[in-house]
């Protein structure tokens, strides 16, 4: 069930079909974002408020569930989500989004999706940056 679910729900942003998508939530799914705990939410009207906007800003916003993995009632997945943004911009994000699954419905997610940032800065950057070190000439 939960596999099916999520390529349901990839399927509907594919397609912008927003009723179909917000269908996919419980009325009473919460959204975690640890990554950034302000922007967790609870409920399907946040739902549909984000995807509104993502499809209006984005009108060849498209996703991709690279890989899943479901353990009782919990589907890991993998997105790529892709489109070009109202000033000309291209979006990418990519990670990963664990799903509660319930009923038909999504009850919850911990949302791990981010934009890529393709900028400079190799692992030893990254490493010096979580560390706090001083930039190496």
């Amino acid at each position: 069930m939960g596999e099916q679910l999520i390529s349901r729900l990839c399927a509907s942003v594919v397609a912008h079909d927003l009723d179909t998508l917000v269908d996919c939530f419980s009325e009473d799914y919460r959204n975690e974002t640890p990554v950034h705990p302000a922007r967790g939410f609870a409920g399907r009207a946040q739902v549909r408020a984000n995807w509104r906007t993502m499809f209006e800003e984005m009108p060849d916003l498209c996703a991709e569930v690279l890989r899943t993995s479901v353990t009782g009632s919990d589907v890991w997945s993998e997105w790529e989500m892709r489109g070009t943004r109202s000033d000309g911009s291209l979006h990418l994000m990519r990670g990963v989004v664990i799903f509660g699954v319930g009923h038909e419905r999504i009850g919850w997610a911990r949302f791990y999706l981010e934009p890529v940032d393709p900028g400079a800065g190799d692992v030893n950057a990254a490493v010096a940056e979580v560390v706090a070190l001083p930039s190496q000439p």
